[in-house]
């Protein structure tokens, strides 16, 4: 990245019965960084940086208001939630202020609501007319017990049109082996992990200390999705699911290292109540475009899976890490990218020897509410270098994404913390 890029972040004194803040300086005019904050983007697009968070920057949310709200997957000074307020000129982030003492992923803001996720539990907060949290020491518990095993264990969050509370569980397991990612170990019949994880769960939003009895088991048989959010153009559920690890690992007798890190594809489904995408039971295979039958369950890299589980509606690269979905419904950007998906993709660790990828955000064009056309690189250069990107020492992994009331594309950084705006200046 520029390393000459002027990125201030300056702890202010601690104010007697607040909370920690953070002060950065404005510039005057609403400008692209130089470089464009260090990211390739397309023509007419712009970059710039709004805050050094510090932190490992996991999802956020931009509030009508303009204020924004970034989830820490750890506690930063005992704070898990930054709210970032921008200045008058809309560029850099004027304060920010901590509350929350719980890590995690999920955050979404709707209704005049704040919605955060630890990796056990989802909480509310209410939002006043200037977007601000009025109760951030005593927030609501919707969801309580979630399950955490220490794998696959971030709840990623998003809110329907209808008051209801969707909620990531992924699956604790690669691919539900009998002894998990030990070679040779084959997959458990009735896999019962996906009794409790491997799945989207269904809540109330408005409902306090729901948990697994409350809730309503929405889609099953997701290894794990982190990336997720509603379509409002055809009123239904997207996730974008992380495909299974390991296979020349756990089956070298039937995969190569080339196989094994071009497979299986991430996926993108489209979900209604009852889906099952069919994990651990298949995997996608982009290159043949079709379901197969995973070498724990007898697979050989060439038996299909059986059909009656849900097809994807788009595929892309393997362990490319999709960690976050974004529909564009704003009117900055020019006319094709609306209603189509922005994907974060954090990139991979188990490409090897091949090249590591991901490190970028695509932009996948949609028509009439399904995915159409070709996927294609909007921002990149968040790794830094190509070569970094291909070794995996990325200095930069986007992971979250969210629109600006004036349609700016936010995008969050899981390993420096940067949050970086993106804007459509062509005039």
């Amino acid at each position: 990245m520029n390393n000459n890029l002027t990125r201030p972040l300056l702890l202010a004194t601690a104010l007697a019965g607040s909370f920690s803040l953070y002060s950065l300086t404005q510039k005057a005019t609403l400008a692209p960084d130089p470089n464009n904050a260090g990211l390739k983007l397309p023509a007419g697009f712009g970059a710039l940086v709004v805050a050094e968070t510090g932190g490992h920057a996991r999802h956020l949310a931009v509030t009508p208001q303009g204020t924004i709200y970034v989830k820490l997957n750890s506690p930063k000074n005992g704070k898990g939630i930054l709210a970032l307020h921008p200045g008058a000129n809309g560029k850099a982030a004027a304060v920010t202020t901590g509350f929350g003492s719980y890590g995690g992923t999920g955050i979404y803001a709707k209704d005049n609501y704040l919605y955060a996720s630890s990796d056990e539990e989802v909480f509310r907060y209410k939002l006043d007319a200037k977007g601000e949290v009025t109760n951030p020491a005593q927030p609501e518990k919707i969801v309580t017990g979630l399950i955490n095993r220490r794998q696959h264990e971030s709840k990623s969050i998003v809110l329907d049109n209808a008051g209801n509370l969707y909620v990531n569980i992924g699956a604790y397991s690669n691919s539900c082996q009998v002894k998990d990612r030990e070679r040779g170990s084959l997959g458990r019949q009735n896999c019962p992990v996906l009794d409790s994880a491997g799945g989207i769960w269904q809540f109330r939003a408005d409902k306090a200390n729901q948990n697994y009895g409350t809730g309503t088991r929405y889609a099953t048989g997701l290894r794990n999705v982190v990336g997720l959010d509603w379509n409002q153009q055809n009123n239904q559920l997207f996730v974008m699911q992380h495909g299974r690890d390991q296979l020349h690992d756990n089956f070298p007798a039937l995969y190569d290292d080339k196989q094994s890190a071009e497979l299986p594809a991430e996926c993108m489904y489209a979900l209604n109540k009852g889906a099952n995408a069919g994990w651990p039971y298949l995997y996608y295979d982009g290159q043949k475009k079709q379901k197969m039958l995973p070498p724990e369950y007898g697979g050989d890299g060439k038996k299909l899976a059986d059909p009656k589980y849900l097809d994807p509606v788009a595929a892309y690269p393997a362990h490319t890490a999709p960690d976050g979905l974004l529909f564009y419904t704003g009117t900055m950007f020019p006319e094709r990218y609306r209603n189509g998906a922005f994907i974060a993709f954090h990139g991979s660790w188990n490409r090897a020897p091949e090249p590591q990828k991901g490190y970028y955000v695509v932009f996948q064009p949609f028509k009439n509410g399904k995915p159409s056309g070709e996927w294609e690189v909007f921002a990149d250069n968040f790794a830094g270098t190509a070569a970094k990107a291909a070794a995996g020492r990325a200095d930069h992994k986007p992971c979250g994404l969210a629109q600006g009331p004036d349609g700016s594309l936010y995008v969050s950084d899981d390993k420096a913390g940067t949050i970086y705006r993106i804007m459509y200046t062509k005039k």
